[in-house]
């Protein structure tokens, strides 16, 4: 089969590209240039003008497209109108976010909390704009792809209701691992570097639960699904089985590097505000991953102690001078000195 993957050589594209070759397909990788893709085919092209690059991506004749980075509900209608007639399928890229807890935690959404963990047709959001203004902005300096209008629920209301074109929307997890543009590791990993003997959490962020998932087991399940005809017109949640707390999630970075410090966990009251996670953290973000195990028969290659070890030497070999992460050690030595 012929795949074109857009946005396909930043975080996640390129472990998709490879699980796709390893399979034997032929990929072509839509993207803007800025870094050397992993197919040997390539078309270069700002994905916020697709439109502009329309001929010549039809030119490619894809049985599949993925897209890596679709944005808005505007975006997917104007991806599907492109490949209509053109392509048999699209697979399109979405997060947990679309549902009705992301919301709850984020306390832009009223009402008691949801129940967990999270299926496929769970509530989602009532509120359109996953993110406020401020937020989207602060994003748009790591994800230069994500527009004003972003919200994955229109994105997939696009992709599932074409009569034409089918569409498999994927739901991801929160993504680590080498590359990661978030550095979901680094506030246990520099901590740890920085010879901290005592690491704090919140209470409530403490107990906490998310999803997660290792970019190379992401990417074998968007291949998997986008290989895969049983997926069309199919919703996936992605990520891994288990669902651990931010404090046990923690545990796991550090005993992976030999930490003997201790984890502290602090009534809110008692914690830096850095350390504060805002939101309702009583409501969980715990996905079920079932379907997508069961109907395709998804099995992560990649361990997850494997998967966060690969992570770790990746910060290591990678340190940034700005991190996206807090650390004011004044602070947490402070609260440290009234436990």
């Amino acid at each position: 089969m012929r795949f074109l993957l857009i946005g396909g050589s930043g975080f996640i594209g390129p472990h998709v590209v490879s699980a796709l070759e390893r399979g034997g397909h032929d990929v072509v990788v839509f993207h803007r240039g800025q870094s050397r893709s992993a197919a040997g085919h390539e078309i270069i092209g700002d994905r916020r003008a697709l439109a502009e690059h329309a001929r010549e991506l039809r030119a490619a004749r894809p049985d599949v497209v993925v897209d890596l980075i679709l944005s808005s509900g505007r975006q997917a209608h104007e991806l599907m109108d492109i490949f209509r007639g053109e392509a048999a399928r699209v697979v399109a890229l979405s997060s947990c976010d679309v549902y009705r807890a992301c919301g709850i935690l984020h306390g832009t959404e009223p009402g008691p909390l949801q129940p967990v963990p999270l299926t496929e047709t769970s509530e989602l959001r009532t509120v359109l704009r996953t993110y406020p203004p401020h937020r989207v902005k602060m994003l748009q300096q790591v994800f230069a792809w994500l527009d004003e209008e972003y919200d994955k629920i229109p994105v997939e209301q696009e992709i599932l209701s074409d009569a034409q074109l089918p569409g498999t929307v994927l739901r991801l997890p929160m993504v680590y691992g080498p590359g990661d543009p978030l550095r979901r590791l680094q506030p246990i990993v520099k901590r740890v570097d920085d010879g901290r003997p005592a690491i704090l959490l919140e209470e409530t962020f403490a107990r906490w639960r998310g999803p997660r998932g290792y970019v190379e087991n992401v990417a074998a399940a968007i291949a998997l699904a986008a290989a895969d005809a049983r997926a069309a017109g199919r919703i996936y949640n992605v990520g891994e089985a288990e669902c651990v707390t931010e404090l046990e999630w923690a545990e796991r970075i550090a005993a992976a590097m030999g930490w003997r410090g201790e984890f502290v966990v602090l009534p809110e009251d008692r914690t830096p505000p850095h350390l504060r996670m805002p939101g309702n953290a009583e409501q969980h973000w715990t996905i079920d991953t079932t379907r997508i195990r069961e109907e395709l028969g998804y099995r992560e290659p990649i361990a997850q102690d494997a998967a966060i070890r690969r992570t770790i030497e990746w910060e290591h070999a990678n340190p940034t001078p700005s991190s996206p992460h807090a650390f004011d050690y004044a602070a947490e030595d402070a609260a440290l000195v009234k436990t």
